[in-house]
């Protein structure tokens, strides 16, 4: 098993697209790459702790490459917005990677050189440019118990509906083979 820990706006919507990919194994909401030790949700959404809403996505290499979780995280949010996803605004919804070792630095650099191509700026403009930064993953604290599954738990909540829905019928387009 591998674990990939990535954040790309609402954790609620990452969370979902990823639970549809089949050889995920768990998906887990959660806050890092912040200065705060455990904090709650209501702390992570002032901005105030540095940490982003992430999911670490742990998944099996042998049914689903790592270049496919990779490239579905690029798929599933606008990477070329800095610092917020469509409404959600603050550091705390911010495109980033976190790393754990050199291996998965060098596969989330060539994954972000790939989304370039993807989501490639105008012509004759610098708008548009993945912004999504690469970490070193520091502590992970598991999002509050509500957070967790969200979308499964709550299909018709307007969220869910406006965000999330289109999220993952994109990567169900995008990734068909490896759907559930």
């Amino acid at each position: 098993m591998q674990t990939f820990v990535l954040a790309g706006g609402c954790f609620w919507c990452l969370d979902a697209a990823y639970r549809a990919l089949d050889g995920v194994e768990s998906v887990v909401s959660g806050y890092t790459g912040g200065t705060v030790a455990n904090p709650s949700y209501e702390l992570v959404c002032t901005g105030a702790t540095g940490h982003a809403e992430a999911v670490a996505v742990t998944f099996d290499p042998s049914r689903i490459p790592s270049e496919v979780i990779l490239d579905a995280f690029f798929t599933m949010h606008d990477p070329r917005q800095l610092n917020h996803q469509g409404a959600d605004q603050g550091t705390q919804y911010r495109s980033a990677m976190f790393f754990a070792d050199d291996e998965q630095r060098a596969l989330f650099e060539t994954a972000r050189e790939r989304a370039t191509q993807l989501w490639d700026a105008p012509l004759g403009t610098t708008e548009g440019t993945v912004v999504t930064t690469i970490e070193p993953l520091g502590a992970f604290y598991d999002a509050e118990d509500y957070h967790q599954d969200f979308f499964a738990k709550n299909p018709t909540q307007g969220y869910c509906l406006a965000v999330a829905v289109p999220k993952v019928n994109k990567v169900r387009a995008s990734f068909s083979q490896y759907i559930r």
